[in-house]
């Protein structure tokens, strides 16, 4: 089939088939830092009536076929390396499962793969990883038909089980009503032992239900920021909050700007099952996952050095590139200004980093507004491995870099709710930091390392290589140094030193 869109890295395509709904996702590229460019999802019901039936619905059937022939030709028109098939719980379970895999390959000329349970939780916890590689605790990930249920170690998968409560599996009373369905939930969980040992730790919330339960918790606390992969809520907050939810009534839902019409039916429900979930392994936090299944079956094709890649500074590197020949690379503007902060946490360190590969972020806007556009940019920028803290204090960094935002910008409101005023200092000495970089060299590598930057016990010292890197130096140098030590609360000195 002719490509319509062509690329010099191919996208490559999943498509989910779960119990309720059938999306395509179609991503730039295969690498570590892979961004969606098309994402549409179709409700075909393929679930509907199994636990009553045992047979995927012949309309449902009918339907599906048809979304997925489209799908895979999109897939193919957009010029995808690969398009992954992946179907789930209820093309599993169902007795005419199999025939409906056969007509589907007839259909679009493409193998499609029916995952097991602990497959399809592997894929789940694979995605969670992809997205959060240090994660520890418990995940679960709620999808029409199940609930896939991963006890995560620090980043290793560890038990896993799949439940057969998602919200298809229960009639539309038990739905509008869902205290009647506690006794299921409770029989089914009370079968994992192991969910006691996420008590303490984080129990990490994936699936489309959950996102909008959590973003209903967004709309009735007016929180800030509108990103859901990383939003966190404290235990106590998040059961009495699920807890609230899963009596609201439809119509009460219906009403909620901000929630999409097809979730309402299904909100009680999972906020009830949530409930029930933290209630009996009473995490420390509850947090959201926007990576799931499909992030995960990308995840796994990579290879492991791939894997060990962090996926925020692999975002980073990819959204400013540097535009001539031997520019100041982020990863060398980063070793430039590590000794200047030499007391900088690990998680300080990281942000350094990421700030530093998108130093250059704004740099097509008028210089008027480039501190505004670069906050606002790293504010909803969808890269993912950072919370949403340390999101803003890699904004507060990169905005630095160019000029001091004023408190009338919107996102600083944000800012200041997600820092502390030490944070916040922290945040623009990096960006003064790199703003003096780019002075002393003009984002020329050769010239940069000309120079040292250091924090030493008198203070913020410049050290001078050689007599060019003298020449170099000026007034506006000058005033930039001093303006970067006074904001690290310390004197700046120059020496000359020996090339």
């Amino acid at each position: 089939m002719a490509e319509l869109l062509r690329t010099a890295v191919p996208p490559v395509a999943v498509i989910d088939i779960g119990s309720n709904s059938i999306r395509l996702v179609v991503y730039d590229s295969a690498d570590r830092a892979a961004l969606p460019i098309f994402n549409e999802k179709v409700l075909c019901g393929l679930g509907r009536d199994l636990d009553r039936t045992g047979m995927l619905p012949d309309e449902a059937v009918v339907n599906s076929i048809s979304t997925l022939r489209r799908f895979v030709s999109l897939a193919e028109y957009m010029g995808s390396a690969w398009i992954d098939m992946l179907a789930t719980a209820a093309v599993r379970e169902a007795k005419n499962g199999p025939e409906f895999v056969d007509a589907v390959e007839a259909a679009c000329g493409r193998r499609m793969r029916v995952l097991t349970g602990e497959q399809e939780a592997e894929y789940s916890a694979l995605g969670l990883l992809s997205g959060t590689p240090d994660a520890d605790g418990i995940l679960g990930d709620l999808g029409g038909g199940s609930v896939e249920l991963v006890n995560v170690r620090q980043g290793a998968l560890g038990e896993q089980t799949t439940l057969p409560i998602g919200p298809i599996r229960f009639s539309k009373k038990e739905l509008s009503n869902p205290s009647k369905a506690v006794g299921k939930v409770d029989d089914a969980l009370k079968t994992v032992p192991w969910l006691s040992e996420g008590k303490g730790r984080t129990f990490y919330a994936v699936g489309g239900a959950w996102r909008s339960v959590a973003r209903l918790h967004m709309i009735r606390t007016n929180y800030p920021m509108h990103i859901i992969h990383h939003y966190s809520i404290p235990y106590g907050k998040a059961v009495d909050f699920m807890d609230f939810v899963s009596h609201l009534s439809v119509d009460t839902l219906s009403k909620v700007k901000g929630i999409s019409k097809r979730r309402v039916d299904t909100l009680a429900y999972a906020g009830m099952l949530l409930h029930r979930i933290l209630l009996r392994i009473k995490p420390d936090r509850l947090m959201l996952s926007a990576y799931g299944l499909r992030e995960g079956s990308l995840y796994a094709r990579l290879t492991p050095e791939q894997q060990q890649e962090d996926p925020l500074l692999a975002a980073c590197r990819r959204t400013a590139l540097p535009r001539y020949e031997n520019a100041v690379t982020g990863d060398r503007l980063n070793e430039w200004l590590g000794p200047a902060f030499p007391e900088a946490s690990k998680a300080e360190a990281r942000m350094r980093h990421a700030a530093c590969l998108m130093a250059d972020i704004g740099r097509g806007e008028h210089p008027d507004y480039r501190g505004e556009h670069a906050l606002m940019r790293v504010m909803r920028l969808p890269f993912v491995g950072t919370e949403h803290s340390e999101r803003a204090f890699m904004a507060l960094a990169v905005a630095a870099r160019h000029s001091q935002p004023s408190d009338d910008v919107t996102a600083m409101a944000t800012i200041k709710l997600l820092l502390n005023d030490e944070q916040m200092t922290r945040a623009r000495a990096i960006g003064l930091g790199i703003r003096l970089a780019y002075t002393l060299s003009g984002g020329v590598t050769d010239v940069l390392d000309r120079f040292v930057l250091r924090r030493i016990d008198e203070g913020l010292v410049l050290e001078v290589k050689d007599h060019e890197g003298k020449s170099l130096f000026g007034e506006v140098v000058e005033r930039r140094l001093n303006t970067l030590a006074k904001s690290m609360n310390c004197p700046a000195s120059i020496r000359h030193v020996p090339s």
